[in-house]
């Protein structure tokens, strides 16, 4: 008797690790996460490309949902069109590869899949996708497919393709139906391409901080895309895709005992580590910054997910252009509403030709700081590949001006997390 009581759990239990069996595209928490998101592409940033909205010459244009809305739809089509073009090429997938990363972030909006009555998003975006996807497979990159912004916006950054005063996507049942139609679209579109798309991230910075509907609609959106993700079939087979759910800014701690295993396989925590958008931060000196960052470290090795810190940047101002929106200022040079100086932006943010030496001394030293903390975790993916005027925010830049090193182990400053 007891002998086939033993014989059956130990048949339930193998049959449990074969259901929840997982074999991701990447090794994850084995092999550190290294790589750089493709900001401003697929979804427009007015930061990232201040040429793209200052030839409008409308200043009313903030965001992608304006630039389909308030200028002629062929000259905005023809903008976009020349823009995907050309932001991004093949030849920005070698350069990645060839600086020793392996994963590129890809942000997209619901937008390219599907646009609503009244909506004057412009669509064009998903041939680009799926060269994207062409182009990290021949340079043995992956790549993670991340819904940047949703119906009603979740979030009213102007990032999430609609700036808003308050964001609306999570207090409509359609905004999150119709972003659940298209989670499980892109689920679809990669279920057997897991060895380029291992990951997909069903949703780019929920607003938590907007409240608990946020919180509440949130959660339930998670454990969705779970089901969509991770069983796109139609069956009970699994996919070895894995959902990458980000901690809707909250502590990592607010997420303990959330979507563990045994009951759940294959998710990962994405959460974003900027030091940048208060006036309290713009206040640091240099060396709080990097401490601060050190400090990460032990919270990120000790959460119970695989936890990828997929933004954050060596800039440790808000100084770039309209970084805080379009026609908004900045809190380090006082000219953000409400803000307090601490000094001049000139010479924190530009091109690196104006950059002091030790300035660019600092960038690596933050740069090494935090790569180093953040790998105590499942490794970092830094925003953003290139940016038209805010060298201190591109990776590229950073490569070729030295405050990035070809090698992203390489370490001139080892001990500097003591």
């Amino acid at each position: 008797m007891l002998f086939s009581l033993l014989r059956a759990l130990a048949l339930s239990a193998s049959f449990l690790s074969s259901v929840y069996a997982i074999t991701p595209g990447f090794p994850y928490g084995s092999q550190k996460v290294r790589g750089v998101n493709l900001g401003g592409w697929l979804v427009l940033e007015p930061w990232i490309t201040p040429s793209l909205f200052d030839s409008t010459g409308n200043s009313a244009i903030i965001d992608e949902w304006t630039f389909g809305q308030l200028q002629d739809r062929n000259k905005a089509l023809a903008a976009l069109q020349n823009h995907w073009d050309t932001w991004i090429t093949e030849s920005d997938f070698a350069a990645i590869a060839a600086a020793g990363l392996n994963h590129v972030r890809l942000p997209i909006g619901y937008w390219a899949f599907e646009v609503g009555p009244g909506e004057p998003f412009i669509q064009g975006q998903l041939p680009y996708l799926s060269k994207a996807v062409t182009w990290a497979r021949n340079h043995n990159l992956k790549l993670i497919v991340d819904l940047h912004g949703a119906p009603g916006s979740q979030n009213g950054f102007d990032n999430s393709g609609q700036k808003k005063s308050f964001p609306q996507w999570h207090s409509n049942q359609t905004n999150i139906d119709r972003t659940n139609a298209i989670i499980k679209r892109i689920a679809s579109m990669f279920r057997d391409q897991t060895s380029t798309v291992p990951i997909i991230a069903p949703l780019n910075e929920p607003a938590g901080f907007d409240g608990q509907a946020v919180l509440d609609a949130t959660r339930q959106y998670w454990f969705d895309s779970y089901g969509n993700i991770r069983f796109p079939f139609g069956t009970s087979q699994q996919s070895n895709t894995v959902v990458l759910i980000h901690d809707a800014f909250q502590p990592l701690s607010f997420w303990n005992g959330f979507m563990q295993p045994p009951n759940w396989e294959g998710v990962a925590m994405d959460t974003h580590i900027y030091q940048i958008f208060s006036v309290q931060e713009n206040q640091m000196s240099q060396s709080q910054h990097i401490q601060a960052a050190c400090n990460k470290a032990s919270e990120l090795s000790s959460f119970d997910l695989w936890t990828i810190v997929g933004e954050w940047t060596p800039a440790a101002t808000d100084c770039a252009k309209y970084l805080n929106g379009r026609g908004v200022g900045s809190r380090f040079d006082g000219s953000f509403p409400g803000s307090t100086r601490v000094g001049s932006c000139t010479g924190q943010t530009g091109k690196a030709s104006s950059f002091s030496s030790s300035y660019k001394t600092f960038l690596r030293q933050f740069w090494e700081a935090q790569t180093i903390s953040y790998e105590k975790g499942a490794g970092w993916i830094q925003w953003t590949w290139k940016a038209e005027q805010a060298d201190e925010w591109s990776y590229q830049a950073g490569l070729a001006n030295g405050w990035i090193p070809q090698n992203p182990t390489s370490r001139q400053f080892p001990n500097i997390c003591g």
